[in-house]
């Protein structure tokens, strides 16, 4: 099995790629974002572990580059940091897994070899609403045929909307999904990423696509350009 390590620090790096060879695990090094995706795009690995934070590129950006360009290999994401928006903007990229610094190298191998069992993902097919289509490897969202630029936070709640259709979801199903299952803020954030998706979204093309079931939730409705629901 062939592992790619990227990591700055060259002391863990190397550290991680003795004790992975000793597990039978053939390793190569990047010390740079730059490397690191050239590595990743060039050739053929297993398992990815990529740190968050590297010159030249950071892991989110060598991340999203890599599934933008239509490589699907399990990425284990490595960081000093531990904050809930570190994991979830990880996440909403294509992360696999996530671990944080300091790490045993027991559970890092535990973590890889469960990521090698559950394989490599498959292409992620284009999700459609109405004339609104949302593509997880180019992370582009087009309504009518033009495209939408959303923040990772507006992508991310869409997508989840998009995969519950004419679903009513919770604003607790949208954090444990969007956010992280121990966000402590407060809900109205959600109304408030509601509120930027419908002006981006809806309004300008006189529709209204995103529901509030009062009560309830929200509910993402198949529309087209120029027909209206009415709740």
């Amino acid at each position: 099995m062939r592992v790619l390590v990227v990591d700055d620090e060259v002391n863990l790096a190397e550290s991680v790629q003795r004790g992975l060879r000793s597990e039978g695990f053939v390793v190569d090094l990047a010390f740079d974002g730059e490397d690191g995706l050239w590595r990743a795009t060039e050739q053929e690995y297993d398992v990815i572990i990529l740190d968050l934070m590297l010159p030249k590129l950071n892991g989110y950006k060598v991340l999203e580059r890599l599934r933008a360009r239509g490589v699907w290999t399990p990425v284990l994401m490595l960081t000093a940091k531990d904050g809930e928006y570190d994991q979830t903007d990880a996440f909403d990229l294509g992360a696999d897994d996530y671990l944080t610094k300091p790490f045993s190298f027991i559970v890092l191998v535990a973590r890889i070899r469960a990521l090698l069992r559950r394989g490599r993902a498959e292409r992620p097919v284009i999700l459609e609403a109405g004339d609104l289509r949302l593509d997880p490897v180019t992370r582009t969202v087009r309504r009518a045929g033009q495209d939408i630029v959303l923040t990772p936070r507006e992508y991310a709640l869409l997508e989840y909307l998009m995969h519950h259709v004419g679903e009513v979801v919770t604003k607790s199903d949208i954090i444990d999904a969007v956010w992280d299952s121990e966000f402590e803020g407060p809900l109205n954030i959600i109304e408030v990423y509601v509120g930027y998706l419908r002006r981006k979204l809806d309004a300008p093309f006189a529709v209204q696509s995103i529901v509030t079931v009062r009560g309830f939730g929200y509910r993402l409705d198949a529309v087209s350009t120029g027909s209206v629901t009415t709740n």
